[in-house]
C-alpha cells in the first residue's frame, strides 16, 4: 500500500438548538446583527450529560457503521479537540472504551484547536503510509458552549457543539494528498482558550485580516501539492468559522466549480468538529460525487493551519 483514503464519515450534534432569537434574549444582539456579521442562524448546544467524548463516540460509531466495520477493525484512534477538561484518560481512550475496542488501539488526542481535524487526518495518513497503522478513526469533537462567555456578544453568537469522524485505511492509490501545515507563532494570541475555568476569546479582526489575505495562496499551494488546480475541485470545506470569511475565501481560491460547505449557518463555529461535520453532511446528501477531489483547510488557534486535498468517499 502506498497511501491512504477516507472510506466513510459520520457526524453528531446535540438535540438542543439555540437560535439567534434565543441569544437576543440573553445579550444585546439581534438576528439581523448576527446574520450580517457572521452568517449564523442556529447552533447546537450539548447538555451536561454530553461531554466531549460522548460527542466523539456518537460520530465515530456512525462512521464505523457507514464503513461497514467493527470497532476492532481499527488500530489507531485520534481525537482532535481543545475542550477536553480532563487530562487522562484522554478523549481517544474514552472513545475506544465506549466503542468496546478489545484490540488495544493506539489512542491520541491532538490540540490544534480549529485546524485539529486536518492535522489529525494528516497524522493518520502518515501513520498508515509508514506501516504503523492499518486503519484509523479520525475524530474532531468540541464542546465550545462549555468555554463560551455567554455575556460576550462578540463570541457567544459564534459557538456551537458537535463532532465529526472519518474512517481512514490503507490504499493502493493515495486518496489523501500531501498536507500543507504551519503556524504564525506571533499571532498565537489571536485565538485563546485560557484561564481556570477556560474561556474562549479572540481578536476577530486580526483573524479576519490574516485569513482573507494569506489563506487563499496557502489553499492554492495545497492544491498544487496534490497535483490539481483549484478549478478541478468538486468541493471546498474550510473551517466553519464565519460565513463572511468562508464565501470570499472560496472565491479567492479560484474553486469556481466546487460545492462550498456552509454548515456554519446551521451549526455555528464548532472548532475541530467543523470540517468533518460539514464534509459528512455533504457526503450524506450526495452533493459531492464519490472519488471527486475536495479541499479541506483548517485554520484558527495558535494561529495554526493545515490543509489537504482528499478524494471524496
Amino acid at each position: 500500500m502506498t497511501g491512504s483514503r477516507v472510506v466513510a464519515l459520520g457526524h453528531y450534534q446535540p438535540a438542543k438548538v439555540l437560535t439567534n432569537e434565543d441569544l437576543a434574549a440573553m445579550v444585546e444582539t439581534s438576528d439581523e446583527w448576527i446574520l450580517s456579521r457572521v452568517g449564523i442562524r442556529t447552533r447546537h448546544i450539548a447538555g451536561p450529560e454530553e461531554p466531549v467524548d460522548e460527542l466523539a463516540y456518537q460520530a465515530a460509531a456512525k462512521a464505523l457503521a457507514n464503513a461497514g466495520l467493527t470497532p476492532d477493525d481499527v488500530d489507531l484512534v485520534l481525537v482532535a479537540t481543545s475542550t477536553a477538561i480532563d487530562r487522562s484518560p484522554n478523549m481517544a481512550a474514552r472513545v475506544a472504551a465506549k466503542l468496546g475496542m478489545a484490540g488495544g488501539p493506539a489512542v491520541m488526542d491532538l490540540n490544534v484547536v480549529c485546524s485539529g481535524f486536518t492535522h489529525a487526518l494528516a497524522t493518520a495518513d502518515h501513520a498508515i503510509r509508514s506501516g504503523s497503522a492499518t486503519r484509523a478513526l479520525v475524530i474532531g469533537a468540541d464542546k465550545m458552549a462549555e468555554i463560551t462567555d455567554w455575556s460576550d456578544r462578540t463570541t457567544c453568537v459564534l459557538t456551537g457543539d458537535g463532532a465529526g469522524a472519518a474512517v481512514v485505511e490503507a490504499s493502493a492509490e493515495p486518496a489523501i494528498g500531501p498536507v500543507l501545515w504551519g503556524s504564525v507563532p506571533e499571532m498565537g494570541h489571536a485565538v485563546r482558550i485560557e484561564g481556570t475555568p477556560p474561556v474562549f476569546a479572540q481578536e476577530g479582526q486580526s483573524v479576519y485580516r490574516w485569513t482573507t489575505s494569506r489563506l487563499p495562496a496557502l489553499a492554492r499551494k495545497t492544491c498544487e501539492k496534490a497535483g490539481i488546480t483549484p478549478e478541478e475541485l468538486a468541493g471546498v470545506v474550510l473551517h466553519q468559522a464565519n460565513l463572511r470569511i468562508i464565501e470570499p475565501l472560496a472565491a479567492k481560491i479560484g474553486a469556481v466549480n466546487a460545492v462550498v460547505a456552509r454548515d456554519v449557518v446551521d451549526s455555528g463555529n464548532t472548532s475541530a468538529a467543523s470540517i468533518p461535520m460539514a464534509l459528512s453532511k455533504l457526503v450524506e446528501r450526495r452533493e459531492i460525487p464519490s472519488g471527486a477531489p475536495v479541499l479541506l483547510f483548517g485554520f484558527g488557534g495558535n494561529l495554526s493551519y493545515a490543509g489537504q486535498v482528499i478524494r471524496c468517499p
